[in-house]
C-alpha cells in the first residue's frame, strides 16, 4: 500500500483532516513558516536582480528534520497549507527547504475542513503556483525594504528603538489626519422644531418634525431664526395636506468577508480584530464537538469574496425552510460580485455544516468561540433569507406656508430578522398615531418643543471603522488589517481607549517624519496602485523583480536625502531648569516609548528620571498657574494644570491665554480659529496671523 504525507501548518489542522484520510496517510504541521529573510540583515540582494536570502527560522531545525524522514517514506508529498498567497508561499518553501521531488509533490488547497473538500482536493491536486508565490515574495520583500531602510531614520530623529512599515505608516497616517480633522472642527449651532398635535379621536398626540416651508426644506441654525418661525405660526390653522401609506424593504445582510467579520465583532461582541481573528482560525482549524469528534465549523477566514458555493447554499436554503418556512427562503442569486479583485479565498466565511447550529455545537466552545460562531451562523443563514417589509406612513402637515413632516413604520415580514438583526435593523417609529389619519383628519397644535443642538466633530477611529476605511481604500488585504492595527497599538503610536483609536505624541513624531521624509510611502494613492500592482503579479501579468527593482531606487534616494535633513534638524538634548535632586546637574528631555521624559545627563552614574511637564505659556483658567502638556495612562495627550490635584482644570484643545467676550471663559485653539470652551456660547474668532506662524 503506497504512503502519502500531508504537510499543513497547524498541528489543529493536521489533527482535524487526519481524521478524514485513511491509514496510508500521515498528517503533520510545519508550524507555519520554515524559511524567511534574517532579522540580522535587510537579506535582500540588491546587487544581482534582488536575489532574497532565505534562512532557515531559528528553533525549527528538529521540525524540519522529523518532516524530511517522513518525506523518504512516503511515495507522495501532498503541501496542504492555507488557500491564498501566504499559504502558497509556505508550500514553496517547505518544497524547497524539504527538497522534495516535483514529480511527487503536489498541492492540494480547501476553503473548508470537510471530508468531502479534502478528499476532493487530493482529485484536484495541482503544482505550486509560482505567480501566488511570487506575488508574497513581492510583497514580503516591499515591506522589509521599507522596514530596514526606514527605521534606522526613525530611530536616529527620535532617538529611540521606533521602526516603520509600508502598510502600517499608511494607517497612522490615516488616523493621524482624522486627529488634525477633530482638533480643527468648530462646532455649528442648529435647532430642532417639533410640533406636537392633539389628533381627533385619538388619545395620543402626533409628533410632526419642522421640515421647512412648503417649497423646500429650511434649517435653523438660530435661535432667532427659531423664535420667527415660531411667531409666524402664531394662530396657525394647521391641515393634513398629503398622507402617503407604502412599503419598504431592507435586504438581508451579505455573508461575512474578512473584513465585515471584523467590522461587526467589533461593535457586537466588543472583539479586537487580532482576537477575532484568532478565534477564527481555531474554528476554521477544528474544534472537538461532542458526539461529532474534531469538526472545522467555518470556512477559510482570510477573504474578500462573498460569494458561496452552490452546495453550501443550498443547504443552508433547505434549513431556512424547514425551520422557518419556504416563504422566508430567499428568491434572489445572492452570489453578487463586489466590482473589485478578489483575492485569496474565493468563498465568503460560512459554517462548513448548517445543520451545527450554535445550540449544538454551545457546550463544546469556549464562551468567545461561540459567541464569534453565532455570529458568523446567524448572518450565513440570514443572507439567503428574504428582505424584511416595513409598513410606512408618512404626512404632510401645513400651516402659515411652513410645512411639518411625520413618519412612522411598522414591521409586517420580519424576513432576515427573525434570525439576525444588527444596530441599523431595530424598528424604527418615528412619531405616533399616524395609522389611523387620512387628509380630512382634523388636528389641533397643542405645543412646540424646542431643541438647540451642536454639530459634531468626526468621530475618533475605532478598530471597526478603521478596517472598514482600510478597505474601502484599497489599503492591504485581509489578512493585513488585524497585524497593521496590533502593530501600531503595540509600538504605542496609537492607544485604545472605550474602543476609540488616539494617536499618541510619540506617533504623531513618526508620522511627521514620515510625511516630511517618505511622503510617497504613506500615500494613500501609491499603496493602492501597489496592491494592484501585486494582483497582476499573481495574475501572471507583472513580473515580480520589476515592482521591487522600481520600487528600491525611490526608496533609496528617499533614505538618503533623509539622512542629509537629519543632520540639519537632529535633535539634542534639551536642558531645563530643572535642576537633579541627586546630584545637582541640569536634567535634559529625552525621548522614549510614550515620550518626552527627563532625566539626569550623568548616566550611568546617576539614573534619575521624572516626568517632563512641558508649560505652554498660558496661565490655568481657574488658578492661575502654568497649563502644562500631560498624557494619560496610556498615551493620549491633553492640557493640565500643573497645581493638581489641587486644580482640575484639564482640556483636549490647547487652551490660549484670551477669555470669551460673551462669557469671559477660556478660548480654545482649534485648527486657525478660538473657540470658547463652553460649546453653548459658541463663540468663534480666527486667529491672529503673528500667533498662527508662532504656532
Amino acid at each position: 500500500m503506497p504512503k502519502y504525507l500531508v504537510i499543513v501548518e497547524s498541528p489543529a489542522k493536521a489533527k482535524t483532516i487526519k481524521k478524514f484520510l485513511g491509514n496510508n496517510y500521515e498528517v503533520l504541521a510545519s508550524n507555519g513558516h520554515v524559511r524567511d529573510l534574517p532579522k540580522s540583515q535587510m537579506g535582500i540582494d540588491v546587487e544581482h536582480g534582488f536575489e532574497p536570502k532565505y534562512i532557515t527560522i531559528r528553533g525549527k531545525g528538529d521540525l524540519l528534520a522529523k518532516l524530511r524522514k517522513e518525506v523518504k517514506k512516503a511515495d507522495r508529498v501532498y503541501l496542504a497549507t492555507d488557500p491564498d498567497r501566504e499559504g502558497e508561499a509556505i508550500s514553496w518553501h517547505l518544497s524547497k527547504t524539504l527538497k522534495l521531488d516535483e514529480k511527487n509533490t503536489s498541492r492540494i488547497t480547501f476553503n473548508e475542513i470537510t471530508k468531502n473538500a479534502v478528499k476532493n482536493s487530493i482529485k484536484e491536486a495541482r503544482e505550486i503556483d509560482m505567480n501566488l508565490v511570487d506575488s508574497q515574495q513581492a510583497r514580503r520583500m516591499l515591506d522589509r525594504m521599507v522596514g530596514y531602510k526606514i527605521s534606522p531614520v526613525l530611530w536616529a530623529k527620535v532617538k529611540r528603538g521606533l521602526s516603520a512599515g509600508r502598510v502600517q505608516s499608511v494607517a497612522l497616517r490615516i488616523i493621524c489626519d482624522r486627529e488634525e480633522e477633530i482638533n480643527a472642527f468648530v462646532p455649528q449651532e442648529y435647532w430642532h422644531l417639533e410640533a406636537e398635535f392633539a389628533v381627533e379621536g385619538e388619545k395620543k398626540p402626533l409628533i410632526a418634525k419642522f421640515y421647512g416651508d412648503t417649497k423646500k426644506k429650511l434649517a435653523i441654525s438660530s435661535a432667532e431664526e427659531l423664535e420667527k418661525i415660531v411667531k409666524d405660526l402664531e394662530g396657525a390653522d394647521f391641515k393634513i395636506t398629503e398622507v402617503k401609506v407604502g412599503e419598504r424593504q431592507k435586504k438581508a445582510p451579505l455573508p461575512f468577508t474578512t473584513s465585515t467579520m471584523q467590522q461587526e465583532a467589533a461593535k457586537v461582541l466588543n472583539f479586537s480584530t487580532q482576537k477575532t481573528m484568532r478565534l477564527a482560525q481555531q474554528l476554521y482549524e477544528g474544534v472537538d464537538v461532542a458526539g461529532h469528534g474534531t469538526v472545522g465549523l467555518i470556512s477559510y477566514l482570510r477573504t474578500d469574496s462573498v460569494r458561496v458555493s452552490e452546495e453550501a447554499d443550498a443547504a443552508a436554503k433547505e434549513f431556512v425552510k424547514a425551520n422557518y418556512g419556504e416563504e422566508s427562503v430567499t428568491v434572489q442569486d445572492v452570489n453578487k460580485a463586489t466590482g473589485k479583485k478578489i483575492q485569496d479565498a474565493h468563498e465568503a466565511i460560512r459554517p462548513t455544516y448548517v445543520d451545527l447550529t450554535p445550540t449544538i455545537v454551545k457546550e463544546s466552545l469556549s464562551r468567545d468561540q461561540f459567541r464569534l460562531y453565532q455570529l458568523i451562523w446567524k448572518r450565513f443563514i440570514a443572507s439567503r433569507m428574504q428582505p424584511a417589509k416595513y409598513e410606512t406612513t408618512s404626512a404632510k402637515i401645513d400651516g402659515n406656508g411652513y410645512r411639518f413632516t411625520a413618519a412612522s413604520s411598522k414591521l409586517v415580514f420580519d424576513g432576515y430578522m427573525a434570525v439576525y438583526t444588527s444596530e441599523d435593523d431595530e424598528e424604527d417609529i418615528e412619531g405616533g398615531g399616524l395609522r389611523s389619519i387620512n387628509d380630512n383628519t382634523k388636528i389641533s397644535l397643542n405645543q412646540f418643543n424646542k431643541s438647540q443642538h451642536f454639530t459634531q466633530a468626526p468621530p475618533h477611529y475605532t478598530e471597526a471603522s478603521l478596517v472598514k476605511t482600510l478597505e474601502e481604500q484599497g489599503i492591504g488585504r485581509p489578512s493585513t488589517y488585524a497585524p497593521t492595527i496590533t502593530t501600531i497599538i503595540a509600538r504605542r503610536y496609537v492607544i485604545k481607549e472605550n474602543k476609540n483609536l488616539y494617536v499618541t505624541e510619540l506617533g504623531e513624531a513618526v508620522n511627521k517624519i514620515m510625511k516630511q521624509a517618505f511622503s510617497s510611502i504613506v500615500d494613500v494613492n501609491f499603496t493602492v496602485n501597489l496592491e494592484a500592482l501585486l494582483d497582476g503579479v499573481e495574475d501572471g501579468c507583472v513580473n515580480w523583480k520589476t515592482v521591487v527593482s522600481n520600487f528600491y531606487p525611490d526608496l533609496e534616494a528617499a533614505v538618503e536625502q533623509a539622512e542629509e535633513q537629519l543632520e540639519q534638524v537632529k535633535i539634542e538634548d534639551e536642558t531645563t531648569d530643572v535642576i537633579c535632586e541627586e546630584c545637582g546637574r541640569n536634567m535634559v528631555i529625552k525621548y522614549g516609548p510614550h515620550g518626552k521624559f527627563l532625566a539626569c545627563p550623568g548616566f550611568p552614574d546617576c539614573r534619575n528620571t521624572k516626568p517632563y511637564l512641558e508649560k505652554i505659556g498660558v496661565a490655568c483658567p481657574q488658578c492661575g498657574k502654568d497649563v502644562v502638556i500631560k498624557k494619560t495612562k496610556k498615551g493620549r495627550r491633553y492640557y493640565g494644570c500643573e497645581n493638581y490635584p489641587e486644580c482640575d482644570f484639564m482640556s483636549w484643545q490647547k487652551p490660549s491665554n484670551e477669555r470669551c467676550p460673551k462669557c469671559n471663559k477660556v478660548l480654545l485653539e482649534k485648527g486657525n480659529k478660538l473657540v470658547c470652551i463652553d460649546e453653548t456660547c459658541g463663540f468663534v474668532k480666527n486667529m491672529e496671523p503673528s500667533k498662527e506662524k508662532e504656532d
